[in-house]
């Protein structure tokens, strides 16, 4: 019973997987310029085409799409009535990634279940080098982008938006899938003890691979530096600050991480990394000797930064800067959600509990680690 339940699951959700491809296809044959052009090329496709040219925007418009490489040109083409659509995320494309991350984390729990694994903890810290080599990763793709002009990319159009988010993310997660289904494959036939420490070492050597080519990178390439200095801090802080809440936590009230246990440490460390670099990448790069300015490329980072300098006082924007609000933030809902994970979860459903909290690791982690290495190499 319970296997043709998860079959009829399994079933259910690649059909609706089918027909929501089918409606985008079907939509923007039939009603191109609403569905295509204002909304999955606009939102979507469109600025990851723009970012993987290096452009400032780019312009859909009457069939054809042109790059535009200043600020004046894309707002000439948005007065001539363009769709147009930048590097990085909006409101809407955010909440559309959220909704498909939402359905494709109830395909990998059928996929996991197939497979046999993720009952126990170890999945989750296996999988925790693979989101250090995604935020590596992108960081290539930053690097690839900032060769001077007449020097030859490394990495060329079309396979660079393998690179770029949210396309990124399917890279890294097959890749991810492919060392699961192998260190699986390794245990049934004996040769490993447990899926979790190969899987785990093949994450690492993803990871320090992706970042040597960096380091290399940094001493080859006049567009590539190396300010050692800048990840060192942000470590040291986030790793201090995520210490001393949890240690803070487990004393006054240890019921909160009763449920994730140090799983709700990685939870609160992964969030610390992606705010302290988004303080250090906007405020602080001056006082580390780099010389770098930042602009947050996330509509709600942005939303935080602009509010705390509309209502803080003037002295204390001075003296700490405007992002460090986000990163209170940030550990507040990391610190909520550890609390949301108590043990009843675990118990009615650990795989999903387990998938929830990977993926809610991992969208603080990955962006955090990509901030912090492209401010490293000076991207």
């Amino acid at each position: 019973m319970e296997v043709t339940e998860r079959l009829d699951v399994g079933r259910a959700w690649a059909a609706t997987a089918l027909a929501g491809v089918a409606a985008l296809v079907l939509g923007s044959l039939v009603l191109s310029d609403a569905v295509y052009r204002g909304f999955v090329w606009q939102y979507f496709w469109g600025p990851v085409y723009a970012d993987a040219h290096n452009a400032v925007c780019a312009a859909h418009r009457g069939g054809t799409t042109e790059l535009l490489y200043s600020n004046v040109a894309c707002q000439q083409a948005v007065s001539g009535g363009a769709v147009v659509a930048e590097p990085g995320y909006t409101l809407v494309s955010e909440v559309g990634y959220m909704i498909v991350l939402l359905f494709g984390l109830i395909g990998v729990l059928q996929l996991i279940r197939r497979l046999g694994v993720g009952t126990d903890r170890n999945l989750f810290f296996a999988l925790v080098p693979f989101m250090l080599f995604g935020g590596a990763l992108r960081v290539v793709e930053d690097a690839n982008d900032a060769v001077p002009e007449g020097v030859s990319q490394a990495i060329a159009y079309p396979w660079n938006t393998l690179l770029i988010s949210p396309i990124i993310y399917v890279t890294v997660f097959l890749v991810t899938l492919g060392s699961l289904l192998v260190t699986v494959w390794l245990r049934r036939r004996g040769r490993v003890d447990s899926y979790a420490r190969p899987m785990m070492a093949a994450g690492s050597a993803a990871f320090l691979l992706t970042f040597g080519y960096l380091v290399a990178l940094s001493f080859t390439a006049d567009y590539v530096d190396f300010h050692p200095q800048v990840l060192l801090s942000v470590v040291v802080i986030a790793t201090a600050l995520s210490v001393a809440v949890y240690a803070a936590v487990e004393k006054y009230r240890p019921g909160i991480n009763a449920g994730t246990g140090l799983i709700g440490l990685v939870v609160l460390w992964g969030h610390a990394i992606d705010g302290v670099a988004n303080v250090v990448a906007a405020d602080w790069l001056g006082a580390l000797g780099v010389d770098l300015n930042y602009t947050p490329k996330h509509p709600a980072n942005e939303f935080i930064i602009n509010t705390a300098s509309a209502i803080l006082p003037s002295g204390l924007v001075t003296a700490f800067g405007s992002s460090w609000p986000f990163l209170v933030v940030k550990l507040l809902v990391a610190l909520a959600v550890v609390w949301i994970f108590d043990e009843a979860i675990f118990e009615e459903s650990p795989r999903y509990a387990l998938l929830l909290l990977t993926a809610i690791v991992a969208v603080g982690l990955g962006p955090g680690t990509r901030d912090v290495i492209r401010a490293t190499f000076g991207i």
